[in-house]
């Protein structure tokens, strides 16, 4: 990742930035790189749900320093649904349906270029 491409990325991956059609209503998640006529930037509430979840056991290049991990669809409250990792809980913890919140936390870490990537995981809703 160049850091010109973090930082124009950063709204979206701090705050949940996705965009909502000003006539349907309907949110997308993530938001278009050149959203089209009738859509709005969108910043989500971070609140939703567990679709479905799984324990990461080997994990894909750049995260091998944090196996195993817990990664979950969750359904956002205003519909989207998103891969993320959960944090803050035990496997025998989570279920389906189970009520979480967007917290930001860090992804990994880049090496040479010493940006440490943020972004969105996900805790249970205390």
């Amino acid at each position: 990742m160049q850091l010109a491409q973090h930082w124009r990325q950063r709204a979206a991956r701090y705050r949940l930035e996705g965009i909502r059609h000003s006539i349907s209503g309907e949110v997308r998640f993530p938001p278009e790189e050149e959203p089209r006529e009738d859509w709005q930037p969108y910043i989500l509430s971070g609140q939703g749900e567990v679709y479905s979840f799984t324990q990461v056991r080997q994990p894909l290049e750049g995260y091998d320093e944090q196996p195993p991990y817990l990664l979950a669809l969750v359904k956002l409250a205003e519909g989207p649904l998103l891969t993320a990792q959960l944090t803050d809980c035990d496997l025998e913890a989570v279920s389906i349906g189970m009520p979480v919140e967007m917290v930001t936390r860090k992804l990994r870490d880049l090496g040479e270029d010493g940006i440490i990537v943020y972004g969105p995981k996900f805790r249970p809703l205390i």
